[in-house]
């Protein structure tokens, strides 16, 4: 499926550096991308080139040093309801049920509570949560712990979602389940996905781009498109094309690692 042609999100030579005690760390330097309108664009590179660093700052947790990053033209300058957010760490609220974590940024919003209930079970049904609507995080698995997490970011309709590594700390079976998951639900809901993963397989199977970044400091070595027509199921790693994707990908990304290592 095709992004829509229209500009959403532009990274404009994003630079951002940390101090430390031993001096100054460049952690992304010079970073610029255009992101078209429900583009779904993968990141890997090696540990520390900057991806988690870059989602942040799109996602206005954190400012550039210099650069800025616009959506539909206009500078972020902090967090937006037009950015949905997940993460690694499923940061849910453990006092709320399931169903309350869902409807948090709708009540935040005032949504009135039937509109919150009905929008909660459809997202609910979509990750195939609503018989856990009552449980408590404690309650769940870690996989349904994520599956609420996502349920909660699209609730509240963004435009953009940002994924940090989400299905990073599942085991195997439940990651590929919700990359199906997240597959088919991209295909229906028409967002902008920008996700970040150390697993080159996992950017393959969902991304229309994968970005390749460098060592540190993180500049964007590659863009690598991935023509393979959606849907794509599980069966798509086992083609020809899949793997030759993936080994090139890969060895790229190993090329960056060694440079990490010297």
């Amino acid at each position: 499926m095709a992004g829509n042609s229209e500009l959403k999100l532009r990274i404009d030579n994003v630079v951002k550096k940390f101090p430390t005690r031993s001096g100054e760390i460049t952690a992304l330097n010079g970073v610029t991308l255009d992101i078209k309108e429900n583009e779904f664009i993968c990141v890997v590179g090696p540990s520390g080139c900057g991806k988690s660093t870059l989602l942040n700052i799109i996602a206005g947790l954190d400012v550039p040093t210099s650069g800025k990053v616009l959506i539909d033209g206009k500078e972020v300058t902090g967090p937006g309801k037009e950015r949905g957010v997940v993460f690694q760490q499923y940061a849910l609220f453990p006092w709320l049920t399931v169903r309350q974590n869902v409807e948090f940024g709708l009540e935040l919003a005032n949504v009135p509570k039937g509109e919150r209930k009905m929008i909660s079970d459809h997202y609910l049904d979509m990750v195939d949560l609503r018989a856990f609507a009552d449980s408590y995080p404690k309650e769940l698995s870690g996989g349904m712990k994520q599956r609420t997490a996502i349920a909660r970011a699209y609730a509240v309709n963004p435009e953009i979602l940002l994924m940090d590594e989400p299905f990073g700390a599942l085991d195997a079976q439940t990651r590929t389940q919700l990359q199906t998951e997240l597959l088919s639900t991209w295909e229906k809901e028409q967002k902008t996905c920008f996700f970040i993963t150390h697993d080159v397989e996992e950017a393959v199977i969902l991304g229309q781009k994968v970005i390749i970044m460098s060592a540190r400091p993180g500049r964007i070595k590659e863009i690598i498109d991935i023509d393979i027509p959606y849907p794509r199921t599980q069966e798509t790693k086992l083609t020809d094309e899949f793997i030759k994707l993936k080994n090139r990908i890969w060895s790229e990304v190993y090329q960056e690692y060694l440079e990490v290592r010297k």
